[in-house]
């Protein structure tokens, strides 16, 4: 009896664990992880890449912008698919992204730093090459051409990789820098620099000199960036003052010029041309295929100003990038161009906007520009006619300088400086410099003309 019982209570439990079984559902398999909002972030960048990048169609399908650590690590790994008839190697090397805010005050002229630039004029001849005036190198009275010899106490100043790497930490770093500088007369002065923020002041110098019988106006800029109504009111009051004068030819120093903004590059370009060019194209813009329909553009000279330049000299740099490079092959067809400087330009023919994708501006190369003879390809920069060093030794305006004498002694003779040994060798170590210890500028040509952004969303 006790064992019938058993086994009924045995059969019980089987039915009723196979009774829940049947009755109760299945539960659902794991769905797939929703994507996180960086990898969003991530897909959007490569979404609007893939269309707006001017050698789109070059992205393999294979590339994973997931596996890049942020949107500029993913602006910087496109550009190897950038090849152009006639070059062996990509020629993208500008395509970045930034933080919004960071980008706002960037192209907007605000800086936070110690407002000072600094080159090797040699292997251990530290200079400066400008003062920003709002700075806090400018409030000190600290001028381009001054050595530095000392940093936070230490002399050794040179273009080693451990100097190169102390030197951009302690005058870039963001940090107060107490410098030891020698002046052009042979005394010293320790000043101690603290970051201060500042809006960027372009327009260094801009003088008239009597010579040969001509009237020569010389205008440094350093910048296409920054307070565009004060940036454009400077160009007026310059060539108010050089037309007055009498000016009918130009030099032009745009040897730290790393660009900026398409408005004032055509700003600038519409003074320097002579009357005969008003009217006439100064360049084309162009996008790829998708877009060109929507975005390409003829833009024509508006003649500003009374000056009718019949030559112009343009001093330059490797620093000398994007709109000011812009602007040099926009004038070229239209009137005598000579240039003058210790290298080639940077060679920056094309150029991008800013689009907004979270908290970041994405800004793909996007578009070419050339000029009325449809000449633009200079990925390899302009070539100086006079290859001369930077004369870091000198103030703006010096007429000794090497580059400002050079195009001075063309304008007034025809021919320029001749190069000798010393300044072969200081061109020399200048170029090598300029491999560890670039300059600290954008190098931008940037379309704000109108809002592209809204546009390619719409």
């Amino acid at each position: 009896m006790k064992r019938i019982l058993l086994l009924s209570l045995m059969a019980g439990w089987v039915l009723l664990a196979c009774q829940k079984k049947v009755d109760d559902p299945e539960p659902n398999p794991p769905g797939p992880t929703p994507p996180t909002a960086e990898q969003k972030l991530k897909d959007s960048v490569m979404l609007y890449t893939r269309d707006i990048y001017l050698w789109y169609n070059q992205i393999p399908a294979t590339f994973n912008a997931q596996s890049y650590a942020d949107p500029n690590k993913i602006m910087e790994a496109i550009r190897p698919f950038s090849k152009e008839t006639g070059f062996t190697n990509p020629v993208d090397r500008w395509s970045f992204a930034v933080k919004k805010a960071d980008w706002d005050n960037a192209s907007s002229g605000i800086s936070a730093d110690l407002g000072m630039g600094i080159f090797f004029r040699s292997n251990n001849d530290l200079r400066v090459t400008y003062v920003e005036k709002d700075g806090a190198a400018g409030k000190a009275g600290v001028q381009r051409s001054w050595r530095l010899l000392k940093i936070n106490g230490n002399s050794s100043i040179n273009t080693s990789d451990a100097s190169i790497n102390f030197i951009v930490n302690a005058i870039y770093g963001g940090n107060a820098a107490t410098v030891e500088f020698q002046k052009p007369d042979g005394t010293t002065q320790e000043i101690t620099l603290t970051p201060v923020t500042y809006q960027e002041y372009p327009l260094a110098l801009d003088t008239v000199y009597t010579n040969g019988g001509k009237k020569i106006g010389y205008v440094v800029l350093n910048s296409f960036l920054g307070d565009q109504d004060q940036i454009k009111a400077a160009m007026a009051s310059t060539f108010s003052d050089f037309g007055a004068q009498g000016v009918t030819e130009l030099i032009v120093d745009l040897r730290y010029n790393g660009g900026g903004f398409v408005s004032l590059w055509e700003e600038m370009g519409n003074y320097l041309a002579p009357t005969a060019a008003n009217g006439k194209v100064m360049y084309r813009q162009s996008f790829n295929n998708r877009y060109a329909s929507q975005f390409d553009e003829t833009v024509n000279f508006e003649k500003k100003g009374t000056v009718n330049p019949a030559k112009i000299v343009f001093i330059i740099s490797q620093n000398t990038a994007s709109a000011s490079e812009g602007l040099i092959n926009s004038l070229t067809p239209h009137t005598e161009v000579k240039i003058v400087g210790p290298s080639a330009s940077n060679g920056k023919p094309v150029g991008y906007f800013p689009i907004p994708v979270g908290d970041w501006y994405i800004l793909p190369v996007s578009f070419r520009t050339v000029n009325s003879n449809n000449q633009g390809s200079y990925f390899n920069g302009f070539i100086p006619e006079s290859q001369v060093p930077d004369g870091l030794d000198k103030a703006w305006g010096d007429l000794t300088e090497d580059c400002l004498a050079s195009a001075m002694k063309y304008l007034t003779t025809g021919s320029f400086r001749a190069a000798n040994r010393e300044s072969s060798r200081l061109t020399a170590d200048y170029l090598e410099s300029y491999q560890r210890l670039p300059m600290k500028k954008m190098k931008v040509l940037v379309e704000d003309r109108y809002n592209l952004s809204e546009k390619l969303k719409n």
